[in-house]
């Protein structure tokens, strides 16, 4: 497990790739490719889970790390959550594994996110309502919060614009309306004991995802993404003030780097004895870490 006392910051958002590769016969290569431009990333091909283990080794981090299963609407196969959580396992003094069910799976989802968490300590679900195909208040994805919130689970929802399709001939595919912010309103009143995480500073929604993580006990902002030196003024008011203790340090790596995010962090205008709780202390409390 990791001990937080020997960490400078918890990244709350980074992304598992293969070992073998990303899927040329499917697209994903394509995909990749195209959103390493969008964010300027200094990469050709993604980094592995043990590349991206040793680099945050390096850099004295730990890292909430999971893949995305959206393989019903985009036809890219998912990477195993098993696999992803036995190599945060061979490396869990940096890496706390969630998992990615596409809810479109219904009850069988519900049984394999129950199994994950009993069986791999799985710490919680990412969702992308936008690769996944759907709005994240359809009661079809109810069965699956179900079981993450009864597990105790954790739910992070990308939300905003998103760098997946960008530039792509019709989005590739991908729906920005799937990830207004609002929708989470409904799953935070439907399951209030859930924690849940509103990922990406959510233009062009800030405001409304300002307001929901402000109503609802239960809901946190993660602020990967972007650079912190384009975030909205809004957003830094907020985290200076009522959201301080329900913000996160997230990077969205291997886009952006968590050096470079923290780098560009301590040139905005965030108040000293916030920043400690906004880069550490706030996900450490959220995961149980502390």
């Amino acid at each position: 497990m990791v001990d937080i006392s020997k960490v400078r910051a918890i990244d709350i958002h980074t992304h598992a790739e293969e070992p073998c590769g990303c899927h040329a016969d499917d697209g994903y290569d394509d995909l990749q490719a195209t959103m390493a431009k969008y964010f300027r990333a200094p990469w050709e091909h993604p980094p592995t889970v043990p590349e991206t283990a040793a680099h945050y080794r390096e850099q004295n981090i730990a890292a909430v790390i999971f893949p995305v299963d959206a393989e019903r609407e985009t036809g890219y196969r998912r990477y195993r959550n098993e696999e992803v959580a036995e190599l945060a396992a061979e490396n869990d003094d940096v890496l706390i594994p969630f998992a990615s069910i596409d809810p479109h799976k219904g009850k069988m989802g519900a049984r394999e996110a129950r199994r994950l968490i009993t069986e791999f300590g799985i710490k919680g679900f990412k969702f992308h309502p936008t690769m996944q195909g759907f709005f994240p208040n359809d009661r079809m994805a109810y069965d699956l919060y179900e079981a993450i919130a009864e597990e105790g689970g954790i739910a992070l929802f990308h939300t905003g614009q998103t760098g997946v399709g960008s530039g792509m001939r019709g989005g590739n595919g991908m729906r920005l309306k799937y990830s207004n912010p609002m929708y989470m309103d409904d799953v935070a009143v439907d399951f209030p004991d859930m924690k849940i995480i509103l990922a990406h500073p959510s233009f062009p929604w800030q405001e409304e995802a300002l307001a929901v993580a402000q109503h609802k006990p239960n809901v946190y902002i993660d602020l990967s993404g972007w650079s912190p030196k384009y975030f909205p003024e809004i957003l830094v008011k907020y985290c200076n003030s009522i959201l301080r203790k329900k913000v996160l340090f997230g990077s969205d790596w291997p886009m952006i780097t968590p050096e470079r995010w923290l780098a560009d962090f301590e040139k905005i205008a965030i108040k000293d004895e916030l920043r400690p709780d906004i880069i550490k202390g706030n996900a450490a409390r959220l995961l149980g870490l502390a």
